[in-house]
């Protein structure tokens, strides 16, 4: 506790040797940026370009595109859509400062025929990774990216 106080102390004395503690103190609200990481809004661009999509030969190109269809769609019908979906698939409610290690990513799940209760988009938190079903329809795509982010339970965040 104490070399932290001195390390303190020396920061302070060196923020005064150019003035910038002065300004600082006149301007905190300028300088704010500088000392604050403030997360910018999470949108469906923002989720596009942070998930790696990983692609396997058995992903058609319109079956990949329900991802951003929905992406889109959750977007647009709810305010909150673009935040459960990173909730879900990251367990955290924003994008940490230094990003994500490991990026988080997206696989598709190929396993037919669909058993009871495998059609659900499923999610590892630990390595951030979002696991989607390979459906026919994207109406299905969609309803079962809704059902399993709204009953999703985010780690007891409200």
């Amino acid at each position: 506790m104490y070399l932290l106080m001195i390390y303190f102390y020396r920061f302070r004395e060196g923020m005064k040797t150019l003035g910038v503690l002065d300004a600082i103190r006149m301007h905190p609200d300028a300088f704010r940026p500088l000392f604050f990481h403030e997360p910018s809004p999470l949108t469906a661009d923002v989720l596009e370009q942070l998930f790696e999509i990983r692609l396997s030969a058995e992903v058609l190109p319109a079956r990949f595109n329900f991802f951003f269809g929905v992406l889109w769609c959750i977007s647009f019908s709810e305010q909150e859509g673009p935040l459960q979906l990173l909730v879900f698939a990251t367990g955290a409610n924003a994008i940490p400062p230094l990003g994500f290690s490991p990026q988080p990513s997206v696989d598709f799940l190929h396993e037919l025929p669909l058993r009871q209760g495998r059609h659900l988009p499923t999610a590892n938190t630990c390595i951030n990774c979002l696991r989607l079903p390979v459906l026919k329809k994207f109406e299905d795509f969609k309803e079962t990216m809704e059902f399993a982010l709204k009953n999703t339970q985010g780690f007891g965040q409200d």
